[in-house]
């Protein structure tokens, strides 16, 4: 949990999960605090307001017992369609095709996150990119893929372009280019670390 202010946590504690707090305004340290804190062989990160797939577990299970996968993610779909949404998911795709790696989900040996160090607290914003990066890399250095599970889409909400519009980031292109340099406090904490979520 990170500086929560509705009832999320009371819904995990009363579903029987473990809660951990976080206070940072550091997507990387509230990520390993939970990495830190996991017990089981099999880890996986998912961003807030974002729904797993049912299938997510089973399949992120079958792809790690096979040899060839080091871990990856998830295909990512919005919870709803506008031309805005659209387009701006066409704007981030020279980014992805950049990197060539998927982003709000990720599952791997706990063992294998441990040994490319978690998530790089240096990044502010797009540290699941460099975690992807990395992971394919140590993967690649094993002979192993970084797979994604297109059967268990990640469904994303759509709440920042509820709270700055559908064409925000279309009509700030600068701002996205400092999401993606990744070490901008000041985009961090207006796009993520808002009070009041």
């Amino acid at each position: 949990m990170n500086r929560c202010t509705d009832r999320t946590e009371a819904i995990a504690l009363a579903a029987g999960a473990r809660v951990v707090q976080e206070d940072a305004r550091n997507l990387s340290k509230i990520r390993n605090k939970g990495l830190a804190a996991a017990t089981g062989d099999i880890v996986v990160t998912v961003d807030a307001d974002s729904r797993l797939h049912p299938m997510t577990f089973h399949d992120a299970h079958l792809k790690l017992s096979q040899d060839d996968c080091i871990g990856g993610g998830c295909l990512l779909l919005p919870e709803r369609w506008s031309v805005g949404i659209i387009l701006t998911g066409l704007a981030l795709l020279p980014y992805l095709a950049r990197y060539r790696v998927s982003v709000g989900c990720f599952w791997t040996l706990r063992e294998t996150s441990e040994a490319i160090g978690g998530f790089n607290p240096d990044f502010i914003t797009v540290e699941d990119v460099d975690y992807a990066l990395r992971l394919k890399a140590y993967g690649k250095e094993r002979g192993k893929k970084f797979g994604c599970l297109y059967r268990a889409a990640l469904v994303t909400s759509c709440r920042k372009f509820d709270q700055h519009g559908e064409w925000h980031l279309l009509k700030n292109p600068s701002f996205l280019r400092k999401v993606f340099q990744g070490n901008n406090q000041e985009i961090g904490d207006s796009y993520w670390y808002k009070p009041g979520r």
